[in-house]
């Protein structure tokens, strides 16, 4: 602010100045009777119009004075970009800061609860399973009856152990990622959400030869799918969902992509993608942060939808 207000002084300050040295030349031309000398000096020189001199002058004045005018409207305009750009930037870095104190608070949240579950389901297995242990190395078990019956409850505790451990791993790490490849890895999913929401049709148009994708954009794409149905889950209402991941060629490079697209015909959001909440600006940054691209789209009559571009290594375009 005030810097703006000491820059309007310099400008009256210099607008002064010129109005004040238009009015002292205009008093010397006076005095020296500039435009009778000039008159004089050019009027022998008839035969090479010099006399047009001083109505070339004024035009070349007034066409400096037109090139200056708009080097500073060029100017302004660039100013007024970079103040965009900046603002843009300052509004990113907030958001970065928002996304990494929600990713703080989301790993302790998950470390909170696996803490638990250890502590509340492995621990109390882990006893049960010791006092059942230590009853048939005492032999307090009489008879063959209470021998079978200790251990088959040892065989149900263990069951239960890997039951827990498998909830565990998949929550971690999604389940067939590794063995099936992704496309079986996103049936899987969308077959966990069809259990969940059995009022919504989910419609799945998955390209099996994609090629061998490295492990970011493998885990990426199924977070994005992952992320999507959570949303269209908690706030969509919706009765149908349509995923498609596909292959083609980018259109202005030519290079290899993989395109995943995502739709429901549920309410939607009314806010737009700046304001939808920390989870479309997650799935931007996974996407941009392998060099792609995400669009977030609102349909007219309500629903969510969005597509990623993402490039595919050389090895899976070839």
């Amino acid at each position: 602010m005030n810097s703006e207000v000491g820059n309007r002084r310099v400008a009256r300050r210099d607008l002064l100045w010129v109005v004040a040295a238009t009015l002292g030349f205009a008093l010397l031309c006076v005095s020296l009777e500039l435009s009778e000398r000039v008159l004089a000096w050019t009027k022998p020189q008839e035969r090479f119009q010099l006399d047009e001199l001083p109505g070339v002058l004024l035009f070349l004045a007034s066409a400096l004075a037109w090139y200056a005018w708009r080097r500073m409207t060029q100017a302004r305009e660039e100013l007024s970009r970079r103040r965009e750009i900046e603002a843009r930037l300052r509004e990113a870095l907030a958001q970065n800061r928002e996304l990494a104190l929600a990713r703080v608070r989301a790993q302790e949240d998950e470390r909170r609860t696996l803490a638990r579950e250890l502590h509340d389901e492995l621990g109390q297995c882990l006893n049960a399973l010791k006092i059942d242990a230590v009853c048939l190395r005492n032999g307090d078990a009489a008879g063959v009856a209470a021998v079978r019956s200790g251990a088959q409850s040892i065989v149900d505790m263990t069951d239960h152990l890997e039951r827990i451990v498998r909830d565990l791993v998949r929550r971690l790490r999604p389940p067939g990622l590794d063995e099936l490849g992704l496309p079986a890895a996103l049936e899987n999913c969308v077959d966990g959400w069809r259990r969940r929401l059995p009022g919504v049709q989910f419609t799945t148009a998955v390209e099996d030869d994609l090629g061998m994708l490295d492990e970011a954009t493998n885990i990426t794409l199924y977070r994005l799918v992952q992320e999507g149905l959570t949303n269209i889950a908690k706030h969509a209402r919706a009765r149908h969902v349509e995923i498609v991941l596909r292959r083609c060629a980018a259109t202005r490079t030519g290079a290899a992509e993989v395109i995943l697209m995502l739709r429901d015909d549920g309410v939607g959001s009314e806010a737009g993608a700046q304001n939808a909440g920390l989870g479309i600006a997650g799935m931007r940054e996974r996407v941009e942060a392998l060099a792609g691209r995400f669009d977030f789209t609102q349909a007219g009559g309500g629903g969510f939808g969005f597509t990623a571009w993402l490039p595919m290594p050389p090895t899976a375009a070839g």
